[in-house]
């Protein structure tokens, strides 16, 4: 996926989760954040930042949106909207291993009481795919969430029913970044998505890490790293 019109900016400030203070050709602008969870340890005063300039759009209220972030001298997507799109058009260009037989993909599709982001269907099985951004990293290692999600937690857990009648599930883990060399639940920010998670994975659901490759123009899935679902992460 590519984006448009980008700058650079200087983080200031997060008032809150939609919109930040960022300097911009030496002038503060209030931009806003397409990522609704924390990001702490990325939206830090002064890191360097890219945004898209949106300002042909006259509906919108702010000129910019926030897209990524320097952390170090590791570029770190942080727009929620896109793990999605990318996973989708990976799944659709056969990029993904063990998924080159699909004949029919959808996103967005409802089940019981739960919408998954992709639907597909090959000529072996049939199944949800739930797709996860993961912004978060510590000594190459990611992990996810880095905020409570009640609403995820049900997703995986429908995901386990799902499968009883016969859809395959994946939980897909999309690291916006590339660097890390394996992905972990975040245990102490939320054990209940953790632990159901780890459940999903000993019930015939499959658990997927994919790191990506950031460039200040966009983001493209990458390869596939290691999986550890019962160490805990550290910060």
């Amino acid at each position: 996926m590519k984006y448009r019109k980008i700058v650079e900016g200087t983080f200031l400030k997060r008032p809150n989760r939609f919109i930040a203070h960022v300097l911009i050709n030496g002038k503060e602008e209030i931009a806003h954040v397409k990522n609704t969870g924390r990001c702490k340890e990325l939206l830090i005063e002064g890191a360097k930042v890219l945004l898209e300039d949106c300002s042909d759009n006259p509906n919108r209220k702010t000129k910019y949106s926030l897209i990524s972030v320097w952390k170090d001298n590791m570029l770190v997507n942080i727009d929620s909207q896109v793990p999605n799109a990318v996973v989708f058009n990976a799944l659709k260009n056969g990029e993904i291993e063990g998924f080159q037989d699909i004949n029919h993909i959808k996103r967005e599709v409802t089940y019981g009481n739960s919408r998954y982001d992709i639907y597909f269907e090959s000529s072996k099985e049939k199944g949800f795919i739930e797709v996860k951004g993961v912004t978060l990293e510590n000594n190459h290692i990611a992990a996810f969430p880095d905020a409570p999600t009640e609403r995820g937690t049900k997703h995986v857990l429908e995901m386990i029913e799902a499968s009883k009648e016969g859809y395959t599930g994946i939980i897909f883990f999309l690291i916006q970044m590339r660097g890390p060399k394996e992905f972990r639940l975040n245990w102490e920010m939320d054990e209940n998505f953790s632990k159901a998670v780890k459940l999903a994975s000993e019930n015939n659901i499959k658990v997927l890490a994919y790191d990506s490759i950031v460039s200040e123009v966009g983001i493209k899935i990458g390869k596939p790293i290691d999986i550890d679902l019962t160490s805990k992460f550290i910060k």
